[in-house]
C-alpha cells in the first residue's frame, strides 16, 4: 500500500527533534540534508517547516556574516508551550465568562413573561369587557329608533362597561410602567410577551 505522508504538525515535531537530540546549531543547508534522511521530511518542505517554527518562537535564528544559523533548546520550547497554554486558558476563561453573562441575560429576559393567574385573569376580563362593549353598541344601534327609555338604559349600561374597560386599561398601563422601571424592558417587548395589542388605548 502507498505510504501515508507526514502531516504538517508531524513534520514540525520531527524537526524539533533534530534540535533537541543534537543540541547543535545548523544552517538551512544542513537541515535540508539531515531532515529527509533521519526524520523523513522532504527537503522541499524543510524551509517552510523551519520558518513556521521560527515564527512561533520555537526555533531561534541569527545572521552571522552571510549565513543564517538556527538552533532550539528544550528549555525555551517548554517555556513557549507554557505561554501558549496560558494564552489558551485565558481565552477559554474569557469565553466561559461571556457564555455565563449571556445565559444570565437570557434568564433575565424571561422574567415577567411567565403565565401567571393574575395575568390570565386580567386578559380574560379585558376581552370580556371588549366583547360586552361591542354587544352593547350593536344593541344601541338596533334600538336607536325605538323607545327612548330603552335607549337611555342601554347607554347607561354602555357607560358602566366603558368605565370598567378604561379602569382595566389603566391597570394594564400601570403594570407596563412598573415592568419598564423594574426590569428595564422595552414597551414593545412587554406588549409582545403579554399579548397586549399595540393600539391599546382608553375608550372614548
Amino acid at each position: 500500500s502507498k505510504k501515508k505522508g507526514l502531516s504538517f504538525e508531524e513534520k514540525r515535531a520531527r524537526m524539533m527533534e533534530i534540535f533537541f537530540e543534537t543540541k547543535d546549531v545548523f544552517q538551512l543547508k544542513d537541515i535540508e540534508k539531515i531532515a529527509p534522511k533521519e526524520k523523513g521530511i522532504t527537503s522541499m518542505s524543510v524551509k517552510e517547516i523551519l520558518q513556521s517554527l521560527v515564527d512561533d518562537g520555537m526555533v531561534d535564528t541569527d545572521r552571522i556574516g552571510t549565513s543564517n544559523y538556527f538552533w532550539a533548546f528544550p528549555s525555551k520550547a517548554l517555556h513557549a508551550r507554557k505561554r501558549k497554554l496560558e494564552e489558551l486558558e485565558s481565552q477559554l476563561a474569557e469565553s466561559s465568562q461571556k457564555k455565563e453573562a449571556l445565559q444570565k441575560s437570557i434568564e433575565k429576559s424571561k422574567i415577567g413573561r411567565e403565565d401567571t393567574a393574575e395575568r390570565t385573569a386580567l386578559m380574560e376580563e379585558l376581552a370580556a369587557l371588549r366583547q360586552k362593549k361591542e354587544q352593547l353598541k350593536a344593541e344601541i344601534d338596533k334600538y336607536r329608533e325605538c323607545d327612548p327609555d330603552v335607549v337611555e338604559e342601554m347607554r347607561q349600561t354602555n357607560k358602566v362597561a366603558k368605565e370598567a374597560a378604561n379602569r382595566w386599561t389603566d391597570n394594564i398601563f400601570s403594570i407596563k410602567s412598573w415592568a419598564k422601571r423594574k426590569f428595564g424592558f422595552e414597551e414593545s417587548r412587554i406588549d409582545k410577551g403579554f399579548g397586549i395589542p399595540e393600539d391599546l388605548d382608553y375608550i372614548d
